[in-house]
C-alpha cells in the first residue's frame, strides 16, 4: 500500500489553497498530524491534500474501512478554489457539503459532494460521500 507524499508544499505564509489564511497556521498543521478541530475543517484540509499532492495526509485522514489500498494524486489535476455549502457537525458524526473547482488540461469542472465524517479514537476521520 502506497500512498506517498506531499509534492508540491506551499510556504507557512503561502495563502492556504482552501481559501483561508495563512497554510502554516490552517491547513498545514492538520498535514503535519495535528488532530483537526471538526469536520469542515479536516475536509478543507483534504482539499488542501489533493491540490498538493499530499497522499499520507488523505490516507490518515480515511476511515480505515473505507479507504482505498492506493490514493491517486498528482494527475495533472490543479485544484483551484474550494466552497463549503453546508456543515452539519454533531458530537461524533457530522455532513460537509462542498464544491470543488479543478483543471486538467484544457477541461475544467467543478465536483461537488456531501461527505460524511466520523469522530473515530478522538479524530475526525472521513467516510464517504455521494458525488452530485
Amino acid at each position: 500500500m502506497s500512498f506517498g507524499s506531499a509534492s508540491v508544499r506551499p510556504s507557512a505564509t503561502d495563502a492556504c489553497p482552501c481559501g483561508e489564511g495563512e497554510f502554516g497556521t490552517h491547513c498545514g498543521p492538520l498535514l503535519d498530524g495535528e488532530p483537526a478541530p471538526g469536520a469542515e475543517r479536516l475536509m478543507r484540509s483534504r482539499y488542501t491534500a489533493f491540490a498538493i499532492g499530499d497522499a499520507a495526509h488523505l490516507a490518515r485522514s480515511w476511515h480505515p474501512r473505507t479507504r482505498p489500498d492506493e490514493i491517486e494524486v498528482g494527475d495533472g489535476t490543479q485544484w483551484i478554489g474550494l466552497d463549503i455549502m453546508s456543515a452539519e457537525e454533531g458530537a461524533d458524526a457530522a455532513e460537509v457539503s462542498f464544491r470543488a473547482r479543478w483543471r486538467h488540461g484544457n477541461d475544467a469542472g467543478e465536483l461537488r459532494e456531501r461527505s460524511r465524517f466520523v469522530r473515530r479514537a478522538g479524530r475526525w476521520v472521513y467516510v464517504d460521500g455521494d458525488v452530485d
